[in-house]
């Protein structure tokens, strides 16, 4: 009579073992990764913040200052109210 054995090779714990042990490398990898990208994204928008918002651009300060000359010359502004908003657009 054959008597019948124990199946050779990897016991069905350890296989489980295995592939545990490498799900479990494979998410902390994918962890780190992920945690590598949040730094980054951080670092971007904390540098974003630190820049300081761009000025006006010349060529729009030079747009409104000549729509306020052609408010003064057609008598809309006096010229304080002229030299006035001329001086704030220009910052002085």
């Amino acid at each position: 009579m054959m008597r019948m054995g124990r199946r050779r090779g990897p016991s069905l714990l350890a296989t489980a073992v295995v592939v545990g042990a490498v799900s479990s490398s494979a998410a902390k990898k994918g962890a780190q990764q992920g945690a590598a990208a949040q730094q980054q994204a951080d670092a971007q928008q904390q540098a974003a913040q630190q820049t300081p918002p761009a000025a006006p651009a010349e060529a729009d300060i030079n747009t409104q200052i000549q729509q306020l000359a052609q408010m003064h010359n057609a008598g809309v502004l006096t010229d304080a109210e002229f030299a006035a908003a001329k001086a704030k657009l220009l910052g002085t």
